[in-house]
């Protein structure tokens, strides 16, 4: 991702920490009930690029901050996103109106968060957070070992009602437990964890129960979503190769850090049977979710950039096989990712650095989308 952007990709993918027991039962309570003016700002139109021949229109609905990772609300009149808007020292939970309005932060303030989802309804929401185990940000991760993702062991998966109150653990353990997304049929949640030891992925009822391992392999798995039929996941895994990437691996892994330059999507039945590799391109291919027609994935990389700097939008088909070359959907010289489409196709939500008044800046972009 360029610049800045690249650095922040770890906050962005950690995940959620439960409250302790004396903790309020209504955070929303701690935090004004009116919009902030970045999160009031109405939509924008703006122009796609002409090599964006998928976007008939395209629109942007935040202003300001670092806001990433929007996601759909069952009825699809809503957005829950992450943001660092207003000075926050980390990501902390929004939802808004699809035009930007009606913002309101429905995580306590304290901790990191990340990773948030609707459950079936829109009266329920579910993201991670380390709030737990301590008001601040944590530490960030080492960089003295280079570009790593750190896997914070504080991280735990919680249940809210949509305003923010009655904060419930969903889903805990010694180890990373976020990156929980919900499958469209409402009977069950992918998430990432390393309750085992090596981050892996593990299916759960909506109410924490019934939790199953689905992969197994050495190296990290995460950032998985179902397909709207919720028969499907697709999901980004580095797997080393050979001796010298498993010790390095197995050295990075003890101290809860994960090096992510290489990630490649995999894709599995929902039990976690079939699981076969979609990309092979070496890049870091991440963030991918399914067209309605159950065929193809839209996900961000960075193949395009021999320097592998700028990541944008790419699309393909999942049979194809690991030789076909994805199709570039976005070209703007800024990071362009997390994309997610309306269950008819023709709208694609997205966060991008285009556009920004300030270095760094991320905001969410709404595209009408045209095959």
């Amino acid at each position: 991702m360029p610049s800045r952007f690249a650095l922040a990709l770890a906050p962005l993918l950690l995940a959620c920490h439960a409250p302790s027991p004396d903790s309020p039962d209504s955070p929303a309570e701690q935090r004004p009930s009116d919009a902030t003016p970045a999160a009031a700002s109405r939509a924008v139109e703006r122009e796609p690029l002409p090599e964006e021949v998928h976007f008939a229109s395209l629109r942007q609905i935040t202003f300001g901050g670092e806001n990433a990772e929007a996601y759909l609300s069952f009825a699809e009149d809503r957005l829950i996103f992450q943001s660092t808007r207003d000075g926050l020292g980390c990501d902390q939970i929004f939802t808004m109106s699809l035009d930007g309005s009606n913002t309101q932060m429905v995580s306590s303030g304290k901790g990191r968060t990340t990773c948030a989802y609707f459950l079936p309804g829109d009266q329920r929401i579910i993201y991670a957070s380390t709030h737990a185990a301590a008001d601040d940000c944590l530490p960030p991760p080492d960089r003295s070992k280079g570009y790593v993702w750190k896997l914070y062991d504080e991280f735990d998966i919680y249940v809210a009602n949509a305003d923010g109150s009655d904060v419930r653990v969903l889903a805990a353990s010694p180890g990373y437990d976020a990156e929980a997304t919900v499958s469209p049929r409402g009977d069950a949640i992918v998430f990432t964890s390393t309750r085992d030891g090596d981050p892996e992925l593990y299916l759960m009822a909506p109410d924490g129960s019934n939790v199953r391992r689905l992969t197994n392999s050495p190296g990290y798995d995460g950032g998985a979503f179902f397909n709207f039929d919720g028969s499907k996941i697709i999901w980004r895994a580095n797997r080393p190769q050979g001796a010298d990437e498993q010790a390095k691996y197995e050295e990075l892994r003890t101290e809860g850090l994960v090096r992510p330059t290489r990630l490649e999507l995999m894709v599995m039945n929902a039990d976690g049977s079939d699981q076969r590799q979609v990309t092979s391109n070496g890049a870091a291919n991440f963030g991918p979710f399914w067209h309605p027609d159950g065929e193809r994935v839209i996900f961000a990389s960075n193949v395009a950039d021999p320097q592998g700097r700028n990541f944008d939008l790419h699309m393909i088909h999942v049979a194809a096989g690991t030789d076909a070359a994805p199709e570039q959907i976005t070209f703007d010289a800024d990071f362009d990712g997390f994309p997610m489409f309306t269950r008819d196709g023709k709208q694609l939500v997205f966060a991008s650095n285009r556009h920004n008044e300030n270095d760094g800046d991320t905001n969410v972009f709404v595209a009408q989308w045209q095959d």
